[in-house]
């Protein structure tokens, strides 16, 4: 049995959990804070960063959510997520990147210090300067959602890919802490209604993060 190291809020670990759900690996998840710094967890991944997969006794010992992602792309045949041709990979990977760097920084890591971090490890009050900043920058990202989805079913291309498992796992984590408006993104809206809609989806909606709720409409289908 495989176990993902990882927490509610970890938008890498969501990815790598829509990846596991859309190839149908299962798995058990192990809640694991990285801002607690425990030892055991260190001795698997020195950089203290969810998510980190492990099978057995550690017979396999998966670390960083790229790697895992291609692993399981190679080892699991069914639902690739890095298709088509050499060029249409080399796309999908740019997304994922995009994502995983650029929004993660702009967007998700902004959010998460300001309305989490601060919240229930320094018991500081969010700095609202900051948060206007990673708000306006979610504008900027959907408008290039937006864009690409104007000439693409999906992000990437015809066909669902990693680039999509990337931004919506990024996304529904800015979305749980307030951090998008989807007014005037219309494109942008209906693919992660799209996306959030899969079975895959549901358990990452349910799930929770102790001491800080999503807003109203955060596990609506339709919103």
């Amino acid at each position: 049995m495989w176990h993902l190291y990882q927490f509610a809020l970890c938008p890498f670990s969501r990815k790598v959990r829509l990846l596991l759900g859309e190839k149908g690996v299962g798995y058990e998840p192990v809640r694991e804070y990285p801002w607690e710094r425990r030892d055991e967890f260190l001795d698997m991944n020195p950089a203290g960063q969810t998510p980190v997969m492990v099978h057995g006794e550690r017979a396999t010992l998966l670390v960083d959510s790229v790697a895992i992602c291609e692993y399981f792309e190679e080892t699991v045949e069914k639902a690739a997520m890095l298709n088509g041709t050499a060029a249409d990979r080399a796309e999908i990977r740019r997304l994922v990147t995009w994502f995983d760097t650029q929004f993660y920084r702009d967007i998700t890591a902004p959010l998460l210090q300001e309305r989490m971090e601060k919240r229930i490890i320094s018991r500081a009050a969010p700095d609202a300067r900051l948060l206007r900043e990673a708000m306006k920058a979610a504008v900027a990202h959907l408008d290039y959602i937006d864009y690409l989805l104007d000439h693409r079913s999906w992000l990437a291309g015809s066909t669902m890919s990693l680039a999509d498992l990337a931004a919506a796992a990024q996304i529904s984590v800015a979305d749980y802490l307030g951090g998008i408006d989807w007014k005037s993104h219309d494109q942008a809206k209906r693919w992660y209604v799209g996306m959030k809609s899969r079975p895959t989806f549901r358990p990452l909606l349910a799930e929770r993060m102790q001491g800080i709720g999503p807003p109203p409409d955060y596990e609506k289908l339709d919103v």
